[in-house]
């Protein structure tokens, strides 16, 4: 990942063995985060594996980041609350907090692209996301 246009989230992994802080960082096309000493990577937050291939799996992934909103070419804070469990089927929860309000979605398979999506088409009238995060490959 480029250092020059990598982003940095912080946030929580939790499992059976208890809880630890993390840190994710996203480059626009891949994900990656370093759990108890092993690094995971992927395309996207659902896919996450270690270099073996072995899949992250049996825990949940918690981190807010950063997303203003603009409206009428006004950029206002807002930040996206992410929530992923990573089981039988990973399950992916987004809620955007902007302007006193939740924007939510929630969806099967962890598709974090359609999620975002499901959120922004909830926003009022002429606004939406000021950045972009995830990038199809």
């Amino acid at each position: 990942m480029s250092s020059e246009s990598t982003e940095v989230w912080t946030g929580w992994y939790r499992d059976r063995s208890g809880a630890e802080a993390i840190v994710i960082t996203a480059d626009g096309r891949h994900v990656a985060v370093r759990i108890r000493g092993t690094e995971y990577a992927g395309e996207s937050f659902a896919g996450l594996a270690a270099a073996d291939g072995q899949a992250l799996t049996g825990c949940v992934l918690e981190w807010d980041l950063p997303l203003p909103v603009v409206v009428d070419g006004v950029s206002q804070p807002a930040t996206l609350s992410c929530l992923l469990t990573l089981g039988e089927r990973p399950d992916l929860s987004l809620a955007l907090h902007y302007g006193g309000a939740a924007f939510e979605a929630c969806v099967a398979g962890g598709d974090f692209a359609g999620a975002l999506d499901r959120v922004r088409r909830q926003l009022p009238p002429g606004a939406d996301f000021g950045r972009r995060l995830l990038q199809p490959a």
